[in-house]
């Protein structure tokens, strides 16, 4: 990493992040997963698969998933359009990490739900994770 005088932000300094950030939501690891699971989806259908994300959100995690190279998107030419959605190969990279990662989270959830338990009992309000859904 450079020193942050070089660099205007923490994502400059840490490009990891910067990468990471796009697809750490909890929408877009859903996303990825699904498509792995289907192959190929239609919007509808990933709607349907995740019936508590709003059109707006599934259409942005889209688009950006997308645009950084995880996701294709193919329009049919016919009326009404036809648009799937599905892995491209970097996108089918990262499964094994994100199933890794849900591997570790299954393995720890128990206490990490017991360790926030007691810091809430002892008065202490428990921090946001942060950023939106």
């Amino acid at each position: 990493m450079r020193k942050r005088e070089k660099y205007g932000s923490i994502v400059e300094m840490c490009p990891v992040r910067g990468v990471v950030a796009r697809f750490g939501d909890k929408w877009s690891l859903l996303v990825l997963l699904l498509l792995e699971e289907h192959d190929v989806l239609r919007f509808g259908e990933l709607g349907r698969e995740i019936p508590d994300v709003s059109s707006r959100v599934l259409s942005s995690t889209l688009r950006r998933l997308e645009a950084d190279g995880l996701v294709r998107r193919t329009v049919y030419p016919q009326v009404p359009p036809r648009v799937e959605y599905c892995l491209t190969p970097m996108g089918c990279s990262l499964i094994p990490l994100i199933r890794q990662l849900t591997d570790w989270a299954l393995e720890n959830m128990a206490s990490i739900v017991a360790h926030r338990r007691r810091f809430e009992e002892e008065g202490e309000p428990l921090p946001s994770a942060g950023g939106a859904e």
